[in-house]
């Protein structure tokens, strides 16, 4: 394929000078083989606009932090190819994180307060022995790793529809969260104990099913099949508990 002259529309706005409205700022950069969002971003900046800001640390589809609205949809910038993009690319921040500046918005503080809610960690009254390993089966403990393997990039959050309309939703990112100690067979609460934390429409039954968070998140975890053993679960507590 020949190259490409890349023509981006891309949000600005900084809140450190609210006098400047935010807009979008046109740029265009030649294309390369094999170039990814992330090397063209770093380019813009290094060549065009050092004040623009976007985040990054790993360029490995580990981290999450270069995650924004690419044409409307919620992906990783360093995960895109240009390739796969037509000749005019749109560039938004992730919707709902509070902004920091341009592409970069803050999903810590969220997904902080997201652990601290869904209490993510072992309950148990026993006593942690570092000298212990304790066993468990292979497929309950790659289970266990396909949740994990969530980066918490905010992609499935930003793509869901009651989380857009509602802040406290918990969306799929916390849902996943708990699914992953629902199979955990070291965490002894029972699923009555769960539903005190989710069983509510700010939690589970919030879910409206578009399922956009499946089909957006760039690990490609089976969030629906998650967002299922969450609400089957918290439904057959909802029954103990009357």
């Amino acid at each position: 394929m020949a190259d490409r002259t890349l023509t981006l529309e891309i949000f600005r706005y900084n809140p450190a000078t609210p006098d400047i409205p935010p807009h979008l700022q046109e740029f265009q950069i030649d294309e390369t083989p094999n170039m990814s969002l992330f090397i063209l971003l770093n380019r813009i900046r290094e060549e065009q606009d050092p004040s623009f800001m976007f985040d990054f640390v790993c360029r490995a589809a580990v981290c999450g932090s270069c995650a924004m609205l690419i044409n409307g949809r919620p992906g990783l910038a360093c995960k895109t190819l240009t390739q796969d993009l037509p000749d005019k690319i749109t560039l938004m921040p992730l919707p709902i994180f509070k902004m920091v500046g341009d592409l970069s918005v803050d999903t810590g503080v969220w997904f902080r307060y997201l652990n601290f809610r869904t209490e993510a960690w072992i309950h148990t009254d026993r006593a942690f022995d570092p000298n212990l390993e304790e066993r468990m089966e292979n497929p309950t403990a790659l289970e266990i790793y396909e949740a994990e393997r969530c980066i918490e990039c905010g992609c499935c959050i930003a793509a869901c529809a009651t989380a857009n309309i509602r802040e406290d939703f918990l969306g799929a990112a916390g849902l996943n969260r708990v699914a992953r100690f629902l199979i955990d067979p070291r965490d002894e609460r029972s699923p009555v104990q769960v539903f005190d934390v989710v069983g509510t429409d700010e939690g589970i039954f919030g879910c409206i099913g578009l399922m956009a968070c499946d089909d957006l998140c760039p690990m490609e975890i089976p969030l629906q099949s998650q967002l299922a053993l969450v609400r089957r679960k918290m439904a057959g507590a909802a029954l103990k508990r009357r």
